[in-house]
């Protein structure tokens, strides 16, 4: 151990080089692995606060569920109906409007019953109630667009106004910020016809989906079986995720960011130790002529490697995590702790395995090279 930290001292330079490499690609992975947290969340954060387990679509939809399958009255009352599994009509859809104010803003119209469990409830201001037909509770990036509690929101083309009862925490479907309204609401907005004057008691009662809460001991078996007696077609909620837009194409590609550096980070690390491994075989085989044995030499190179990876990776995680500070809410990213330490502990993992790749060299040195064997 001693000698390996001393080689590391003498030899600073060359180890400093190759730890700033390691803090780069440590540094890139987790800025990677932010911005895939961070583009999920703002693809599909409204799904994960539906505290549903399930989501009922239309059979025969097979992408763009949310936009392209609707469930009828029939339908819905049917789910309503089933022992041991709550459910509630979901009703989304993506539109924009203008506040009495002239705040100009892009919004995903999520349509909830007001007090089933899709309710998100409210922060500040007043939650969806029945009393308030038109009211709205708007999510936290509204608010930072310019939304205000008591600003009314006309839809464009439409002319639908609706009143900003309160707001709520961040939430957002297919990078758009959500508002919740209630689901006649979300029908006027989701049915009516540009320039029309229609009832809500005049449009389709259909719903995007059917959010499930089915209890934990309901097996698959009667998912399916509600399934063919309903016309849907029911998938866990995090299967539904991908019914979002977007979010199949910007997982696929960051995650194959992140696996390409994944494979970058052992071969860097590899080659280095395999370079340093050669440049100082001398070193080695004076160590086995004077009695070392493999086993303290693996030590001793796996030791160098440890330091030099572990502290690239711990400088990386830092520089990660500044930049999360820096760009705060202005782009969507998000780095928890956990997330971070799982990343950088796969970091170390792959450098450590890329050293491992020069270990043979090191256990197969001959110490006769000290007396000229290999001249």
């Amino acid at each position: 151990m001693y000698l390996a930290l001393l080689e590391l001292k003498a030899a600073r330079g060359r180890f400093l080089l190759m730890g700033s490499v390691v803090v780069l690609v440590a540094a890139l992975v987790g800025i990677v692995s932010g911005f895939t947290t961070g583009l999920g969340d703002d693809t599909v954060s409204a799904l994960r606060r539906l505290h549903a387990t399930h989501v009922a679509f239309a059979e025969g939809t097979k992408s763009d569920q949310f936009a392209r399958g609707l469930i009828d009255q029939r339908t819905a009352t049917g789910w309503t109906g089933e022992k041991g599994i709550e459910a509630t009509p979901l009703g989304v859809a993506i539109t924009r409007g203008t506040t009495d104010r002239d705040v100009e803003i892009d919004l995903a119209a999520l349509g909830v019953d007001p007090g089933a469990f899709t309710d998100t409830g409210a922060e500040d201001g007043h939650h969806l109630d029945t009393a308030t037909p038109q009211g709205i509770v708007v999510s936290r990036q509204l608010v930072n667009d310019g939304v205000r509690i008591g600003d009314t929101l006309t839809i464009d083309r439409l002319g639908i106004d609706l009143k900003v009862i309160g707001t709520t925490g961040r939430s957002s479907y297919g990078h758009v910020p959500v508002a919740y309204m209630s689901t006649d609401t979300w029908r006027r907005i989701r049915f009516s016809t540009p320039g029309a004057r229609t009832m809500s008691a005049d449009l389709p009662s259909q719903y995007s989906a059917m959010a499930l809460r089915a209890r934990a001991d309901l097996s698959d078996e009667a998912l399916a079986e509600a399934d063919h007696r309903h016309g849907t077609a029911t998938v866990p909620l995090e299967d539904a995720f991908a019914a979002a837009p977007g979010y199949k194409g910007e997982r696929l590609t960051m995650t194959s960011i992140q696996t390409f550096l994944f494979l970058i980070a052992p071969l860097v690390v590899g080659a280095f130790f395999a370079i340093w491994t050669v440049q100082r075989t001398p070193e080695l085989a004076l160590l086995r002529a004077m009695g070392a044995s493999r086993r303290r030499l693996l030590g001793h190179t796996l030791t160098q490697a440890a330091v030099v990876v572990a502290a690239g990776t711990a400088l990386g995680a830092a520089l990660a995590a500044a930049v999360g500070l820096l760009v705060g809410e202005q782009v969507p990213f998000s780095l928890p702790a956990s997330t971070l330490t799982t990343t950088m502990a796969a970091v170390v993992l792959v450098g450590l395995g890329g050293a491992a790749l020069t270990l043979r060299r090191v256990t197969t040195v001959d110490p006769m090279t000290m007396l000229g064997a290999a001249r």
